[in-house]
């Protein structure tokens, strides 16, 4: 199985921030979630992880809000896309669809 959990976590409350940026904080997540060993991917907007299983990818969130856990208030949004037999999404997604645009151009 193949959990792709797309997800962007950063304090909102003034104790947590440096003016309008919460790059610091963002930053502890993202070295947490390399730690762990877990496939990801850091885009403008967010993170995706791929993990085996439902469990695993509530762990990475779990780990993500405890190193922002002396914030007074945190904001998360999070998106699944679960698939059953299949692995490795976060790289066949992507070349699925530049082999569908380097067909189009080549035709």
């Amino acid at each position: 199985m193949s959990v792709l959990l797309e997800f962007s976590m950063f304090p909102t409350s003034d104790d947590c921030r440096n003016g309008s940026s919460v790059s610091a904080q963002v930053s502890k997540i993202i070295d947490a979630i390399d730690k762990s060993g877990v496939s990801y991917q850091l885009t403008p907007m967010g993170t995706v992880v791929e993990t085996d299983t439902m469990k695993e990818a509530l762990a990475i969130i779990e780990l993500a809000y405890e190193q922002l856990s002396d914030c007074e208030r945190v904001y998360s949004s999070l998106k699944f896309d679960i698939r059953k037999n299949t692995k490795n999404r976060l790289k066949t997604k992507i070349a699925s669809i530049e082999n569908v645009l380097n067909r189009e151009v080549n035709h």
